[in-house]
């Protein structure tokens, strides 16, 4: 069993020891909070909370770090630099999955979102394949697409819509989004849920065919501070990804955005709740606690 006090006795120094290791990166790159959030999330939407997207790939194995999804997940030093801290303080203790699951706490409270008691005492598991992150929730799904994708992870639909509040940090890159802007359908250029204004200016920043591999938009407008802005973006048509304005397009799922949008702290307590779950998917607890992240011991 997971527990908020698994290193009290062991390594009682191991959450400051990480807090410090993500403050730091964070001052010299404003990315770092948004690519931790979203790195937890991809390690546990795969085979749980077992830093599987941390292992490198290997001759005859691409790792899940390489896998399409996963190309743009970066900073995963900072994860490696937390680790070499811990294990000079107290060796072989700290898993890899806890210090994930640590830092993306940190980073939303840091961002001025919430703090909550993060359960530790996952292992790191000894399998990374790229071909997996198929099963990663798409850009492009629709409501029912994401409740089933959720909901084999024994998340619901609440869990869902504010855990897409995730958003409200960091960049998402042309690729995601342009299908919406240019040739959506056989009827619309641009796709009808889109804010026309919002459209015009994405198609500048991405106009086809588009030549600068960095460029994007900001997935809401207060984009390094953790907030419920993305929701009321999605009510104004500003989502930025059609699986983000599907949320305010469905009736399942559009009076939680609404109900997010008017309360920001409803969203922060259902944001922590939604990822203690999370933090709980597929948990490893016979495995190997790692003495380097990117390798199996």
């Amino acid at each position: 069993m997971l527990d908020a006090y698994y290193y009290n006795r062991t390594c009682p120094q191991a959450e400051k020891i990480i807090l410090e290791t993500v403050q730091n990166a964070s001052m010299h790159d404003t990315k770092v909070p948004a690519r931790i959030l979203r790195m937890f999330f991809h390690d546990c939407f795969i085979r749980g909370c077992d830093a599987s997207i941390l292992l490198d790939s290997a001759p005859g194995n691409k790792a899940e770090k390489d896998g399409p999804p996963n190309v743009s997940v970066r900073s995963f030093y900072v994860i490696d630099d937390a680790k070499a801290k811990l294990e000079m303080a107290c060796q072989n203790t700290v898993s890899c999955a806890d210090i994930i699951a640590v830092a993306a706490r940190d980073v939303v409270a840091m961002s001025g979102g919430p703090y909550w008691n993060v359960l530790k005492g996952r292992k790191d598991g000894r399998v990374s394949k790229a071909n997996d992150t198929v099963n990663l929730p798409a850009p492009i799904f629709n409501v029912t697409q994401l409740i089933q994708s959720f909901a084999k992870r024994g998340l619901g639909v609440k869990d869902m819509v504010a855990l897409s509040g995730g958003h409200t940090l960091g960049l998402s890159h042309c690729s995601s989004f342009e299908a919406r802007l240019h040739n959506f359908s056989l009827t619309h250029d641009i796709d009808p849920s889109m804010n026309n204004k919002f459209a015009e200016k994405l198609r500048k920043k991405c106009p086809k065919p588009n030549k600068d591999q960095g460029a994007g938009e900001f997935l809401d407008s207060t984009s390094s501070t953790f907030d419920n802005v993305y929701y009321k973006q999605l009510m104004q048509g500003k989502g930025v990804l059609g699986s983000d304005q599907a949320l305010f397009g469905d009736s399942r799922t559009r009076w939680i955005v609404k109900l997010f949008a008017k309360d920001q702290g409803l969203f922060f307590r259902e944001f922590a709740a939604s990822m203690v779950k999370l933090g709980n998917v597929g948990v490893v607890e016979n495995g190997e606690v790692r003495n380097k992240c990117r390798v199996v011991n």
